[in-house]
């Protein structure tokens, strides 16, 4: 219970600028001793009292609060005013710290973070929710860097039951709910397959082994001195023998299956009270399985294992996953009535991932940042449920660069959407190319199905929204959404999508567009053929929408630039891809494009053809400033690029023509 002596250390220990290990270190005891003291649990006997008060240069007296001392108010005051998540930088004369709470990019774990007097935007909350909810087993979809594996390592933390989790849940927003006091209280199995990936089956096992065998070793000291029932005890290190020695792939395999639920058996015995079975990043081995090609090798193995711990596992009291997507359906879910898939639709655990703007706002200002539309163009726009969120990962890292770039990283899943991508349908072609024409689209889509388990064009979509590749906009019925994409970081990361989709090169993608946006229309002519004649992924370049299409998916390189439209009404008619500048030191760029099966026309006419049309149906009539037309016409492997720059407030006159 905490008292007044309490409340004064730990207040006199954060104005010092100490963490309680730091305290704990220079007391000579160790920091759950430490904690103890804070949280009212234990009292130091007189000596450690001495040194506590040496320690933190304040007087016995003070710490009880029997003196009035200015500093205590001052903390006081201090400590009111504090948000959950924030800090207050504090000169103090003895020790000349600051009590700067520094960015840990890239820290999981959530104790590593906390000690370490972190900044840490609080989403405590998740806790309540789960211990609140209705269903024994939740999944939880969202995409790459959105805090799965911090959250979940909170949430061991919160409830485990050898742990003493106090001080690191100081002045969160779980401390001060009601469900507070079930701190500490459980046993809990905690397993994070965020790095069981492998190009080989038999080292992908022997990864999920070690996975396993991490919580196996945690609690071996305990099991192996109890006195639990033979038989259990033997199953136990019959396991922890094979998945601790992992030179037998075979056996590995037989014993893998029933690892977890052997586990949550022996600690439901032990501890007397049933398991929280925690599984961050639980599809990361499928999808790992699947980008290595050997996913009908390894498939029953993983679903087995994951169906005998949340179907036929007696001993868990709840269990949690979280991953990209959901998978093996028919083997793992099946009969599974009390599970829960929290996918973007769903309000579930909606504001518990990704920061909302408010969140960035405070983080920004902490950072010496501002908010500004810069920083919501590149990282805001991801929507779950009705929260509109920004990228966790990519927010913190500008805090630490100050530069709007590209952080976001879409690694493992970007090598399935490859293979989809190579494998598409003209169907959702069709849509693709909408996407990238006009930003958004209305599909279909499954959210709750893995896409090489059954692929069509729904769970592609639905796969594509679980990466957060696209975001969701409307949900017009049960299957159709009309989803966007979020914003331009992920433009960025289409490019390499697109590139792909095309069959290009993305730096001479890079190249050529850098050519457009500085004017020099020759090198720009000169790599188009490269890019376009040379590497085409379009087999059947048969009419003008073929290169058309193909020129507009490449234009997603540009939309950080540029303001990207296609056959929309300008002028007299419909441009084909007319390109607004963002920036005043732009150019604006009008194309206009053409094609002939017959060898023998003149393509430079046919290309100074599609200028004069910008031109008599004022296509760039809604440009501002220098603007540049480009006519481009095709036949077969041949191609001719005639431009002409102009200034919409001046007369055009005839420019160069650069033929290719």
């Amino acid at each position: 219970m905490k008292s007044r002596f309490s409340e004064y250390l730990s207040r006199y220990r954060a104005l010092r600028g100490y963490t309680q290990s730091e305290l704990a270190k220079m007391l000579g005891i160790s920091r759950s001793t430490y904690a103890n003291y804070e949280s009212g649990k234990r009292s130091p006997d007189l000596e450690t009292l001495e040194h506590i008060s040496d320690a933190l240069d304040c007087s016995m007296d003070v710490l009880f609060g029997r003196a009035a001392d200015r500093n205590v108010l001052y903390v006081d005051r201090v400590c009111e005013k504090r948000r959950p998540y924030q800090t207050d930088t504090v000169s103090v004369s003895r020790t000349s710290r600051r009590m700067e709470r520094k960015l840990l990019i890239g820290a999981q774990d959530f104790r590593f973070l906390r000690e370490r007097n972190a900044y840490y935007v609080d989403k405590t909350q998740m806790v309540e929710e789960f211990l609140e909810s209705w269903y024994q087993v939740t999944l939880i979809t969202r995409p790459h860097h959105f805090g799965k594996t911090l959250n979940m390592s909170m949430l061991a933390e919160f409830l485990d039951c050898t742990k003493e989790s106090e001080g690191i849940f100081e002045d969160t927003k779980i401390s001060r709910s009601r469900w507070a006091a079930e701190m500490n209280r459980h046993p809990v199995v905690f397993l994070s397959f965020l790095n069981v990936k492998a190009s080989a089956p038999d080292e992908l096992l022997r990864l999920l082994g070690r996975a396993v065998c991490s919580e196996y070793r945690r609690y071996y000291s305990l099991i192996s001195s109890s006195a639990l029932p033979e038989e259990e005890l033997r199953q136990f290190y019959e396991v922890y023998s094979v998945i601790s020695s992992r030179e037998n792939a075979a056996a590995l395999k037989e014993v893998i299956g029933s690892s977890i639920v052997v586990l949550c058996n022996v600690l439901e015995l032990y501890f007397g009270r049933k398991v929280y079975l925690l599984l961050d990043e639980y599809d990361t081995p499928f999808i790992s399985a699947n980008s290595g090609g050997y996913y009908s090798e390894v498939r029953d193995v993983l679903a087995g294992m994951l169906s005998f711990a949340l179907k036929g596992n007696p001993s868990i009291e709840k269990a949690l996953l979280t991953g990209i997507q959901r998978v093996a359906k028919e083997n793992i879910f099946s009969g599974l009535n009390n599970l829960v898939v929290c996918t973007a639709t769903d309000a579930d655990y909606a504001d518990c991932f990704g920061f909302t703007a408010e969140e960035t706002r405070e983080l920004l200002e902490y950072c010496g940042g501002q908010f500004t539309d810069e920083v919501r163009d590149m990282y805001d726009g991801y929507r779950i449920g009705d929260c509109e969120l920004f990228n966790p990962w990519s927010v913190s890292c500008y805090c630490a660069r100050k530069r709007p770039e590209s952080y976001w990283v879409n690694t493992g899943e970007n090598s399935i959407l490859k293979n989809a991508l190579a494998q598409q349908r003209s169907t959702f072609a069709e849509k693709y190319n909408t996407l990238v024409e006009e930003g958004k689209i209305t599909v279909k889509a499954e959210l709750s199905t893995a896409y090489y388990e059954k692929p069509n064009d729904a769970s592609l979509w639905g796969l594509l929204i679980n990466a957060g590749m696209v975001t969701i906009e409307e949900r017009k019925s049960e299957e159709d959404f009309t989803v966007r994409v979020p914003n331009q970081e992920v433009w960025k990361a289409f490019q390499e999508l697109t590139a792909f989709y095309l069959q290009v090169d993305e730096y001479e993608i890079g190249t050529m567009l850098g050519y457009l946006k500085t004017g020099d229309i020759d090198k720009f002519a000169e790599a188009y053929r490269k890019v376009f004649l040379e590497l085409p992924s379009y087999h059947d370049l048969k009419d003008e929408n073929s290169y058309h299409m193909m020129m507009l998916g490449i234009c997603t390189f540009l939309r950080r630039d540029y303001d990207v439209r296609s056959n929309r009404e300008s002028g007299s008619g419909r441009g084909d891809i007319l390109l607004y500048a963002k920036k005043p030191a732009l150019p604006n760029l009008a194309l206009e494009f053409k094609y002939t099966k017959d060898h023998s026309k003149d393509l430079e006419k046919l290309a100074t053809d599609a200028v004069r049309q910008i031109k008599e149906k004022n296509y760039y009539a809604d440009m501002q400033g220098e603007t540049v037309l480009i006519g481009l016409a095709h036949c077969g492997k041949q191609a001719s690029v005639v431009w002409e720059k102009c200034n919409i407030s001046k007369e055009i006159s005839p420019g160069e023509k650069t033929i290719v």
